[in-house]
């Protein structure tokens, strides 16, 4: 199954734009009455018929849509800080959307070695992977934030730290059970600043630890959402 990014959908008929045309008649080579499965990022799943096979402007007839089609149980709002080497950082994107997240935050703490961060670039890796994972839901993906200004912004749920300042605090598996919104935060290759742990201690979030075992950036955001959604399939 293919899917198509239509956030502006409304109505029973629809003009795909030039290029989702192109992928959709020229690439795909679909025809008149062949089915197409439409997204408009917000999680309602459009069943579409090709009612006009234009290569530039291929029109489609919704024939059934679905409201939630694939609503996870939990709320997951991720800030990361950007990496050194920005490949990473699209990686991580790209996976974190296809495990499932609401909200992704960059970050720029006091240790951070990236401090321009491509808006536009990483918004259509959020939207290719949505669509290659077939999933309805679009994350929504922040502005570069100062992370003492992001500290500082109300969360209606549980907050979060990973650090490696303390070897003694609450394993993150362990921290999330019981919890269906959750905000976590994880910091740059040097880690969060004293100041900004004691920051976000003084906000309210909770010091927590992904294991043992020191990670990359990219790899503990993965291991922070892939731990939030199996504990709210087990809970």
């Amino acid at each position: 199954m293919n899917l198509f990014y239509t956030p502006d959908i409304s109505g029973n008929c629809y003009q795909l734009n030039e290029e989702e045309s192109k992928h959709c008649i020229r690439v795909l080579r679909l025809a008149v009455g062949d089915e197409v499965r439409l997204t408009d990022g917000r999680g309602t799943l459009y069943t579409t018929r090709i009612t006009d096979a234009h290569p530039k402007a291929c029109c489609v007839e919704v024939v059934h849509r679905e409201e939630n089609f694939d609503r996870h149980p939990y709320f997951l709002h991720l800030a990361v800080a950007p990496t050194k080497n920005m490949e990473r950082y699209e990686w991580m994107l790209e996976k974190i959307t296809e495990i499932g997240v609401d909200i992704i935050t960059p970050v720029l703490c006091e240790h951070s070695e990236r401090r321009i961060f491509k808006q536009d670039r990483a918004e259509k890796i959020v939207i290719s992977a949505m669509k290659q994972s077939l999933k309805t839901r679009l994350p929504k993906l922040q502005n570069l934030t100062d992370i003492k200004q992001f500290i500082c912004q109300p969360f209606n749920g549980e907050k979060f730290i990973c650090h490696c300042a303390e070897s003694e605090c609450l394993l993150l598996p362990q921290a999330l059970k019981g919890c269906s919104k959750a905000l976590i935060m994880i910091g740059p290759e040097g880690d969060f600043s004293p100041e900004e742990i004691a920051l976000a201690l003084q906000h309210e979030f909770k010091a927590v630890s992904l294991g043992d075992t020191r990670l990359r950036v990219e790899t503990a955001a993965l291991v922070a959402c892939t731990y939030m959604q199996a504990v709210s399939q087990i809970c």
